[in-house]
């Protein structure tokens, strides 16, 4: 399998669109509320508003607290960070009332770049319940060489078949773009490790883990 290449300037542009995505429907909502409440005089469609906008910015400020981590420097090189705090980040993103995370690891200090692989396997699993379902996470080891197994259960569970090549460093044909940069961006992670991320169905859901 051939690998792919990216010099800083692209990853860091590609990584950047993809927060900017993942920002863009919140706050536009937020943008959307607020015109509504200036336009607006009737009180049910103000209180409607204002709700939206109430949702909304708690869905950015999630978003934005865990792609920091995930994405982010988050601290200093060779910094440490508490999983407990991951563990508080992951279930402002991913909970909702379709979706729903079972963490199964032990609060502990963990290496920089292992939170990092982690919230990225993490977005993997959720992208293959598309209508949401169960995540459950579990350690693999313990200290700094701690590993991660992730389970997504629920209706239709499916691994994209673009995902396994890019998680092992492999573009294809098509080469890294915005919307492919997350699961390529994680094999990365995880060679940083001296690690490796494996994905497959398992019965009714998807497993992905460091191997």
């Amino acid at each position: 399998m051939s690998g792919t290449t990216l010099d800083g300037l692209d990853l860091a542009a590609l990584l950047c669109s993809r927060v900017c995505h993942d920002l863009i429907s919140p706050i536009g909502a937020i943008v959307n509320g607020l015109e509504v409440m200036a336009e607006e005089k009737d009180e049910a469609t103000q209180q409607f508003a204002l709700e939206l906008i109430k949702k909304s910015s708690r869905t950015a400020s999630a978003k934005l607290q865990f792609c920091r981590i995930a994405f982010g420097a988050a601290g200093s090189a060779g910094a440490q960070i508490d999983s407990g705090d991951a563990e508080t980040i992951s279930r402002g993103f991913f909970e909702d009332d379709k979706t729903k995370l079972a963490w199964n690891l032990p609060r502990a200090i963990l290496p920089k770049n292992r939170i990092k692989l982690l919230l990225n396997m993490l977005l993997i699993a959720g992208q293959t319940i598309p209508r949401g379902g169960v995540i459950t996470l579990d350690g693999i080891g313990s200290g700094d060489t701690t590993g991660f197994s992730i389970r997504a259960a629920g209706t239709n569970a499916k691994v994209q078949p673009t995902i396994p090549p890019l998680l092992a460093g492999d573009g294809g044909s098509e080469g890294i773009d915005a919307h492919r940069i997350q699961p390529f961006y994680t094999g990365l992670l995880a060679r940083a490790c001296g690690l490796s991320v494996s994905i497959a169905t398992e019965g009714d859901g998807v497993v992905i883990a460091t191997r």
